[in-house]
């Protein structure tokens, strides 16, 4: 990043140094940082400590690191300093724009204030500061940013161990208020648990591309969206095939969290199908896994994508519990096993939410011939599926038949 001193002289411009406009750096920099301030917002939301302090202190480093070039020098230090500044703006939150946006402000005032005396005789000296500018300007957006993106991925990588940590703990139903004073976490009253199926995203059955690439770069979108859409509210645990999501249960009403399993597919570019019980954190455990039973239920009934309650599949639920009532209704369906065509068009309707077009359109037939084979499946069954009575025997012989091989 620096550069060689004997290849750099000092520059004049109307027969001063180009540098005589920074002297002043405290100066300088007390009026520069009074601007950011009043026309750079973000940084207005800075505590005071933090503009009187690191914001003005930098300003002054960039002055001096500007002169010093100017001048025909290079002070590597000045680069560290700057380093080690963007690094702590980066654990403190600062956004990288908002530093950016300082930055270039700066350099526009202090090239300002050197070519304000400049006449059509200094074009050359001109046209070599303009060079200098753009060269100091890179080598500090490049220490800044090097800096910061280290240090944002250290941040974010102690925030992941951290939530790792912490929801690895609820689930095992080993948390302690200690836990989430060391992990930094707060700890919610009570939570929505959701068990999260991502299915395969069509690109990684391309035989062109690389399908652990691809799977990894979904999930990354749905952890990215999940960030967005709860900050560090979440707490989660999801591989490329899904998992588990912990939601403080007085972040989003039954609707938002709807609507945020539908973004979570809208980013992964697949329908995510979940399930949702409400816990407190001790009773996390317990219901992480019946989150994950009825999950279990919801795929086997090949249900669409979106999210499903433990209150609207409460019955279906204990359908799939051993006994003699599931037994019996497994059978049900037997008569359909001469006609795999009935017993699809019933799968797929139910799971379709009684849908007669979409149901159509999945099986590429006429909706007229889906009408006929319920019909047919209502003839051999006894159990008529447009009736309420025959289509609540006939989803409840679908759930229990699908466990009966297990």
């Amino acid at each position: 990043m620096s550069i060689d001193n004997s290849a750099r002289q000092s520059l004049t411009l109307a027969g001063k140094p180009m540098s005589s406009p920074l002297k002043d750096v405290r100066a300088l920099s007390r009026q520069m940082v009074g601007h950011f301030v009043e026309n750079i917002i973000p940084c207005g939301t800075l505590p005071a400590d933090a503009i009187s302090g690191d914001v003005t202190t930098i300003t002054r480093v960039c002055l001096e690191f500007a002169v010093s070039m100017l001048d025909g020098q290079n002070i590597p230090e000045k680069l560290q300093r700057l380093q080690d500044a963007a690094a702590g703006w980066a654990r403190e939150g600062v956004p990288i724009d908002t530093i950016h946006h300082s930055i270039h402000e700066g350099f526009k005032m202090g090239l300002d204030l050197v070519i304000s005396d400049a006449s059509i005789k200094d074009y050359d000296s001109l046209v070599d500061g303009a060079k200098m500018v753009l060269e100091m300007l890179d080598m500090i957006s490049s220490a800044t940013s090097v800096a910061y993106i280290r240090e944002l991925r250290a941040v974010v990588s102690e925030h992941h161990t951290a939530v790792h940590t912490l929801t690895s703990a609820l689930l095992g139903g080993h948390s302690t208020s200690t836990m989430a004073r060391e992990c930094g976490i707060a700890i919610a009253a009570a939570y929505a648990v959701l068990a999260v199926a991502i299915p395969p995203h069509r690109e990684e059955h391309n035989p062109m591309l690389d399908s652990q690439v691809v799977a990894r770069r979904k999930l990354r979108r749905v952890q990215a969206e999940l960030a967005t859409r709860c900050g560090d509210s979440a707490l989660s645990l999801l591989s490329v095939d899904g998992g588990t999501v912990l939601i403080p249960s007085t972040k989003f009403d039954n609707a938002g969290l709807e609507t945020l399993v539908n973004q979570l597919s809208h980013a992964a570019q697949v329908g995510i199908t979940a399930t949702m019980v409400e816990a407190t954190p001790e009773q996390i455990p317990n219901a992480a896994d019946q989150a994950h039973e009825l999950l279990d239920m919801v795929q086997r009934l090949e249900a669409v994508a979106g999210l499903y309650r433990f209150d609207e599949l409460a019955l279906e639920y204990q359908l799939t519990r051993p006994g003699p009532g599931r037994e019996y209704l497994g059978q049900l369906l037997d008569p359909l096993d001469e006609h795999p065509e009935l017993l699809e068009t019933l799968q797929r309707h139910i799971g379709n939410n009684l849908n007669r077009q979409r149901t159509a359109r999945v099986l590429h037939v006429h909706t007229n011939t889906v009408d006929y084979r319920l019909k047919r499946i209502g003839q051999l069954t006894g159990f008529d599926p447009s009736q309420p009575s025959g289509l609540w025997y006939l989803r409840s012989a679908l759930v229990a038949r699908s466990y009966r091989t297990t």
